[in-house]
């Protein structure tokens, strides 16, 4: 991750019952993508979501289910833009999405480390890859620490955190 590299994209503040994290929302590389994001964040989509998939030394997972794992409603899907360039390298946001390549509505994960076999491959179902969109500049600490909760099996649902970390609130900073 390069903490370095200038910000020229909106910055999005994710506060988590663990802590906050900072986003830049990469609107230059990922248009679609990330205006999607940033539709679902000025509406306050996010607040009192959770992180409800977190798999140690792969990413953490939220931004669908309530507290209860019941799903929340999305707007239609978009066209996948994973391939754009953007790796799904240690602390980028991308997005979640079913087998079918254009699937992704609301949910996301941030990368906890260089996940390659997500990347752009070809045009397959299974090469197409899942769309990077931003990056954590702030926070990646607290990444860390959601990454390493303790997880189990809720319904049918597999690696849910047994405390809920709860996305309190999503908004653009800058």
């Amino acid at each position: 991750m390069d903490a370095e590299k200038p910000i020229k994209n909106p910055v999005v503040s994710i506060a988590t019952s663990l802590g906050e994290v900072r986003t830049e929302i990469f609107l230059d590389q990922a248009p679609n993508t990330a205006k999607n994001f940033l539709d679902y964040v000025n509406e306050k989509f996010y607040d009192d979501l959770i992180f409800h998939r977190v798999i140690p030394g792969f990413m953490i997972q939220g931004g669908g289910f309530d507290k209860g794992m019941q799903p929340k409603a999305t707007k239609a899907p978009i066209k996948n833009e994973a391939a754009n360039g953007l790796k799904n390298n240690t602390g980028t946001l991308a997005m979640a999405r079913t087998a079918f390549v254009d699937s992704a509505t609301a949910q996301f994960f941030i990368n906890v480390k260089d996940n390659d076999f997500l990347n752009h491959q070809n045009t397959s179902a299974e090469g197409f890859g899942y769309a990077v969109f931003g990056r954590v500049i702030e926070g990646m600490e607290v990444v860390q620490k959601i990454e390493k909760v303790k997880t189990g099996a809720h319904s049918t649902h597999q690696n849910v955190p047994v405390e809920p970390v709860v996305i309190q609130s999503m908004r653009i900073v800058s």
